[in-house]
């Protein structure tokens, strides 16, 4: 079975999960209440283009010209194909491997007035052009929450307990010759025990996803110290952090924001998990990889740009640090055997998965829907029910 065929089988056994979500999405376009039902009956006349697979909740869409990438289950939409099909569509559904620049915005036309994208991150998107034009943008915040932090902490087991290189004993027949010894593939442990060293958990970016790594760790593996730095400038929050004391306790004894420096120095297990941009591109460089312990876990789980992979491998091949974890990798998804976390010597120490976080049948299946409300609401000059404020972007383009 090919690799694709193998990721797609989850589909058919969890057929049943996706279909469950089907009465939602026929009760809201019922519903005389709803604002997307209103949208559905008043968009019928209008053009929706959608570029990425939905699924089931393609059937919100049932009642508007809607022309689909005829491939998307499969396979990624090919720009051309998006260049042509776009023009005078007045609604958009992308996926954060779609471009939406100047190029498509312009092949679309005065009639675009929504672009949706599956996902939460929309880098992919000229934000101050679709300002200037008034077009909305919605995005699918929130839901991810669990199934990125679960993932999250999955790839901290694996980097600490190095399953690239244990379970290549297995794959490559060496586990009969393999000479068993008491410390043999011992590793840093995740949770704390009453016989030996309780780890600090530091978090480079403390929003929702972190907090819920952070639930997961206190609760699930007795965690009782985290520390945190957060961008630049943030106001201080002590009242949140009082309050997830308090509901961590008596598990969660320590919480508190740090430096940078002290993020790095201090952190047995650090969690990347930091917006992209100019303001945090390899923050995590060779200067901070300095100050970590040599028994450290490093897992990235929000964006690739803001850790340099050549420093990351030249940490982990020198032995300066443990391991790490990553779904997301700053060259992605350019990354192949010649990359340096993949190379002998570092491959062994770091566990690479493409992009995957909030690859859950339930979590994909609720973005989807949200996706099609967002753009039946949008091609309507109706408030989206998730949107990105443009607002500010408004505001630059006036001046």
């Amino acid at each position: 079975m090919s690799p694709l065929a193998s990721a797609l089988r989850p589909l058919a056994l969890y057929k049943p999960v996706l279909l469950s979500y089907k009465p939602r999405f026929h009760r809201a376009m019922s519903s005389a209440t709803s604002p997307a039902a209103a949208a559905t009956c008043l968009a019928s006349h209008k053009k929706i283009v959608v570029c990425t697979d939905l699924g089931p909740a393609l059937s919100l869409l049932a009642g508007v010209e809607t022309v689909v990438w005829p491939h998307a289950a499969t396979q990624e939409c090919p720009r051309e194909w998006l260049l042509q099909n776009v023009v005078g569509a007045s609604g958009l559904v992308v996926c954060f491997k779609d471009m939406v620049d100047k190029e498509v915005v312009d092949a679309a036309g005065p009639e675009l007035e929504a672009v949706t994208t599956i996902s939460v991150g929309y880098e992919h998107i000229d934000l101050p052009l679709l300002a200037a034009r008034n077009i909305q943008l919605g995005y699918t915040p929130d839901v991810l929450t669990d199934a990125v932090a679960d993932s999250t902490v999955m790839l901290a087991l694996m980097a600490s307990r190095r399953t690239n290189l244990t379970s290549a004993l297995v794959t490559t027949n060496q586990w009969p010759s393999f000479q068993w010894t008491p410390f043999a593939f011992t590793s840093p442990q995740l949770s704390r025990v009453p016989f030996g060293h309780s780890p600090t958990v530091g978090f480079l970016g403390f929003g929702r996803i972190a907090q819920a790594v952070l639930r997961r760790l206190s609760l699930g593996f007795g965690v009782a110290d985290a520390i945190y730095a957060s961008r630049p400038g943030s106001p201080p929050r002590e009242a949140r952090d009082s309050a997830i004391l308090q509901s961590l306790a008596p598990n969660l004894v320590r919480l508190r924001p740090v430096p940078l420096p002290e993020l790095a120095r201090d952190s047995d297990f650090l969690f990347i998990l930091a917006p992209g941009g100019p303001e945090t591109h390899h923050i995590v460089d060779t200067a901070f990889f300095a100050r970590m312990k040599r028994t450290a876990v490093l897992v990235n789980n929000g964006r690739g740009s803001v850790v340099s992979s050549h420093a990351l491998a030249a940490a982990l091949r020198e032995d300066r640090l443990w391991g790490a974890g990553l779904d997301v990798v700053d060259e992605e998804p350019h990354v192949g055997p010649d990359h340096p976390l993949l190379l002998p010597g570092v491959r062994e120490k770091c566990v690479v998965v493409p992009h995957l976080g909030s690859a859950t049948v339930e979590t994909r299946a609720e973005m989807a829907r949200m996706t099609a409300r967002n753009v039946l609401l949008g091609v309507e000059g109706q408030r989206m029910e998730t949107a990105v404020d443009l607002s500010g972007f408004r505001l630059l383009e006036a001046k």
